[in-house]
């Protein structure tokens, strides 16, 4: 048996079906012709405005400047992202600027290391891969190397600050601040390293006479070297924050050339009141017992310091501030 509601229930659905098609074809010809109508009136695709950045094409040229190097106006990122150092990596890390790589003996410097997690090995100081720095895709190199220059800067734009034109920490800290954009972190950082440095001076001067005179020395198998004011080993340390000067007779040849071979013969004349020795081997004892060195009146009155290479060699401002406050604390025990 036929159910009445079912049957008028199905013929008002067959009546309504028609009118819904007619509805729905009259709705998709009205949006097409919409679309065609502002696509006639652009004269593009939909798509086309998305794919054309133009504000940031405009902006582009602002995130490059010029800077003077030894090697002329060059330009570099504003904000470089990816640095390669193969020099001044203590100076960067101190403005909080991680590179993305740097040779293997600067990422073993002991006073940052901790700071240089995940950061790729550009191979040997001073030589380092071309290969290995094209992998990493700087954008701005940094190099202490100047017969280097026309390698690093076919990979990206290369600044070259030869070692030693920067004589201090004062001076590295404000280059790189500059260069960077980071003036005031620089400051910043400065002002407490000054803080710490007079700190640490006040202790050394209370302790010793200010006549007293100091030696930076490294001693090999085969020899010994005296270092001035810029060449690691503790000078900065001793002769630039502390302000303690070496022997008169070779002041002048040392501030100058930085360093100086001398025999053992030669000890006595570059021996001052106080030694400050870089050894890997040897400890105070052993030169002491030693014939030549425990000759000297330095190490007769115990004034000796001795550390290893990889504490003494560093100079860059992170180092030089923690070596000033090790040899402050050795020179005013009285040790």
């Amino acid at each position: 048996m036929t159910n009445p509601q079912y049957n008028s229930t199905n013929r008002r659905y067959r009546f309504l079906l028609p009118l819904l098609l007619t509805m729905a074809i009259f709705a998709a010809a009205c949006g097409n012709s919409t679309s065609r109508g502002s696509e006639a009136s652009t004269g593009s695709t939909a798509a086309a405005p998305a794919a054309s950045p133009q504000p940031e094409q405009a902006a582009e040229p602002a995130s490059f400047k010029t800077v003077t190097t030894i090697n002329g106006d060059i330009e570099i990122p504003v904000e470089p992202k990816r640095i390669v150092a193969e020099e001044y990596l203590g100076s960067l890390i101190a403005l909080d600027t991680i590179p993305v790589g740097a040779p293997g003996l600067t990422l073993e410097n002991l006073y940052f290391k901790e700071a240089l997690t995940g950061i790729a090995d550009t191979g040997t100081y001073g030589k380092m891969s071309p290969e290995k720095i094209l992998a990493l895709e700087p954008d701005l190199i940094i190099s202490g190397m100047a017969d280097s220059y026309e390698t690093l800067s076919q990979i990206a734009p290369t600044v070259i600050v030869p070692y030693g034109d920067l004589k201090n920490a004062h001076e590295e800290l404000t280059y790189f601040g500059e260069l960077l954009g980071k003036e005031q972190e620089a400051k910043a950082w400065l002002a407490q390293y000054d803080e710490r440095i007079a700190g640490a001076r006040a202790k050394v001067d209370a302790a010793i006479p200010a006549e007293a005179t100091f030696s930076i020395l490294e001693h090999t198998d085969k020899t010994t070297y005296a270092y001035g004011d810029n060449f690691g080993r503790g000078g900065q340390a001793v002769y630039q924050a502390l302000g303690r000067k070496p022997r008169a007779e070779v002041a002048e040849e040392l501030m100058e050339k930085q360093w100086a071979e001398i025999s053992t013969e030669m000890l006595h004349k570059y021996a001052g009141d106080y030694l400050i020795v870089t050894d890997n081997g040897l400890t105070v004892q052993d030169f002491k017992d030693d014939p030549i060195w425990g000759s000297l009146p330095a190490v007769k009155n115990n004034h000796i310091y001795v550390w290893k290479e990889e504490t003494s060699w560093y100079y860059d401002p992170i180092a030089v501030l923690s070596q000033t406050e090790e040899l402050a604390a050795w020179l005013a025990s009285g040790q």
